[in-house]
C-alpha cells in the first residue's frame, strides 16, 4: 500500500505538471510602457517582424520598409521599393528577407547584410502575409485578392508552386516539425492547414465561436494556434484538428497576436488602443492576466523572445472624412510625421 501510495503521488505530480506548462498566471509579469522609436512619415503600415539574433526589427511602411536596430532603439536602415509592403519574412539562415509588396503582385528578395535588393519574383494578387518556412526553406506569400498561395524556393529565388485558397488570406504560422503552414481565411471564418510536403490544402477548420480572424501565433511545444478575431476574442485550437479549446475576449480592431514561449504569454494587438496579454495556464486554458492600454491605431506588433518586449506600430489619428452614401469607410488619415514604435515589456524584475 505505502509503495502504490508513493506511485499514486507521483502520477499526480506529473499530471500537475504537465496542466501548467509555464509559470503560473499569477506569477506572469506586468507589462508596462518602456519608451518609443520615432520612425516618421505619414503612410499606411502593416506586418512588423523581428530578426532576434541580428537584433533587428522590420517595419512594413507604405513603399519601404523600416529597419530599427532593437538594442539601440533607433532607425538604422531602409528597404526602398517595395510598392504597397505588407510584411517582411526573414531567412536568417540564407541571410536574406522576402518583402510581400501588395502594390505590385511581387515578392523582393532582399540581401540582409547589405538592404539590398536581389531581385523580384511575381505572385498572386495582392500578396499579403508572407513567412519562411526553414525546414523546406521555402516563402509561403499569401495573396489577398488573389485568394491563393505562391511558394517561392528561398535559395533559387523562384516561384515552385501556387496553392488555391478559399477565401482572403491574412496572417500565416508555420509548424516545420508537422510539415505545416497555417492560415486564417477571413473572409471565410475558417483556418486551412497545408501540406508543406505536397504543396496542397490539408485541412479546413471552423473557428466558431471566432469570426473573420486576422492574427495568429503559434505554440509548438503544445500544438496550440492563437488567433485575433474581429468579434472580441482571442481563441486557442488544437493545430493537429483544429478544435477551439479555449478563447478570452480582447479589444476590438484587432490585427496582430504573438506568443512568447518563455512565458506562455499570447498577446493581442488591438486597434481601440489595447494590448490584451494572456496566460496559457495548460493546453486548454487560457487566462487574461493584463489589459494594457496603448494608443489608438497600435494594432499591429511583434514580439522580441530574448527581452519578452513587444513592440506596436501606431501613429497619431485625424478626423476621417464622411463618405459619400453608399461608399465604403477608410481608414482615417494620420498625422504627418507621427509614426512611431511603441515599447512596452516587463517591469523592472518581473522576469
Amino acid at each position: 500500500m505505502r509503495m502504490q501510495s508513493s506511485v499514486l503521488g507521483l502520477l499526480l505530480a506529473c499530471v500537475g505538471l504537465g496542466a501548467h506548462p509555464g509559470q503560473a498566471a499569477d506569477k506572469a509579469p506586468q507589462y508596462r510602457a518602456l519608451g518609443e522609436i520615432p520612425v516618421g512619415g505619414d503612410t499606411g503600415w502593416d506586418y512588423l517582424s523581428i530578426d532576434g539574433d541580428a537584433r533587428r526589427l522590420y517595419v512594413a511602411h507604405g513603399s519601404h520598409i523600416a529597419v530599427i536596430d532593437l538594442d539601440a532603439g533607433r532607425v538604422v536602415g531602409d528597404i526602398p521599393d517595395t510598392p504597397g509592403v505588407h510584411g517582411f519574412a526573414i531567412a536568417h539562415d540564407l541571410g536574406r528577407g522576402f518583402s510581400s509588396n501588395g502594390g505590385e503582385a511581387k515578392v523582393s528578395i532582399v540581401e540582409l547584410a547589405s538592404l539590398k535588393t536581389l531581385g523580384k519574383v511575381g505572385t498572386g494578387e495582392n500578396p499579403d502575409a508572407v513567412l519562411y518556412e526553414p525546414a523546406r526553406k521555402e516563402v509561403y506569400a499569401f495573396n489577398g485578392r488573389g485568394h491563393s498561395v505562391t511558394v517561392i524556393s528561398a535559395p533559387s529565388g523562384e516561384a515552385v508552386a501556387t496553392i488555391a485558397l478559399p477565401g482572403k488570406p491574412e496572417f500565416a504560422a508555420a509548424d516545420s516539425a508537422a510539415g505545416r503552414i497555417f492560415v486564417n481565411i477571413e473572409d471565410k471564418n475558417e483556418i486551412v492547414a497545408i501540406d508543406t510536403q505536397q504543396h496542397k490544402v490539408a485541412a479546413t477548420w471552423p473557428i466558431a465561436p471566432g469570426e473573420s480572424a486576422s492574427g495568429m501565433a503559434f505554440d509548438p511545444a503544445h500544438h496550440r494556434l492563437f488567433i485575433g478575431c474581429d468579434n472580441n476574442k482571442m481563441l486557442m485550437i488544437d493545430s493537429t484538428d483544429g478544435k477551439v479549446v479555449s478563447s478570452v475576449p480582447i479589444g476590438s480592431e484587432v490585427d496582430a497576436n504573438a506568443f512568447d514561449p518563455e512565458l506562455q504569454l499570447a498577446f493581442s494587438s488591438n486597434g481601440d488602443g489595447t494590448l490584451t496579454i494572456a496566460h496559457e495556464d495548460s493546453p486548454r486554458k487560457l487566462t487574461v492576466v493584463q489589459t494594457v492600454k496603448t494608443q489608438p491605431s497600435a494594432r499591429t506588433m511583434a514580439l522580441d523572445p530574448k527581452t519578452h518586449r513587444v513592440y506596436l506600430a501606431a501613429a497619431t489619428l485625424l478626423p476621417a472624412p464622411t463618405p459619400a452614401p453608399g461608399a465604403p469607410r477608410h481608414r482615417p488619415p494620420t498625422a504627418p510625421g507621427s509614426f512611431k514604435i511603441l515599447v512596452y515589456g516587463p517591469a523592472e524584475g518581473g522576469t
